[in-house]
């Protein structure tokens, strides 16, 4: 287990950022890595804060992690291989179809309800 906790601050222009905390005081600084299907990304910083124990994360999204489908980079302390975090990007067609087959399927679970409450409404009335 690491004893740093990770907490996403923002997604802007290609770059995650997060804000790492220490658990306790006297934790060293975090030494962590970013990683796409297996591969080490490149440019990830951990940056002082003027708050002893925090530190700023930034995660540049290389362009490879950007396309059809899910793609997922994990974030995690080099010291004890514990992942402290991930970003998870979604795009393209072949996810259009699931989503548009959810939205119907939540759409027809709701007009189910709305049946079965008109119903009850009814029938206690």
């Amino acid at each position: 287990m690491s004893p740093y906790t990770l907490t996403k601050t923002r997604f802007s222009e290609g770059t995650w950022e997060g804000v790492v905390t220490a658990d306790g005081r006297g934790t060293p600084r975090p030494e962590l890595v970013a990683t796409h299907l297996g591969t080490s990304l490149t440019g990830v910083t951990v940056t002082d804060t003027a708050e002893p124990g925090r530190w700023v994360l930034k995660v540049p999204v290389p362009p490879q992690a950007v396309g059809d489908g899910v793609q997922t980079v994990l974030i995690a302390d080099a010291r004890t291989d514990a992942t402290l975090g991930s970003v998870t990007l979604v795009a393209g067609e072949p996810l259009h179809g699931d989503l548009q087959a959810e939205i119907d399927l939540l759409r027809a679970e709701l007009d189910m309800l709305k049946r079965a409450f008109r119903r009850h409404c009814a029938e206690t009335a």
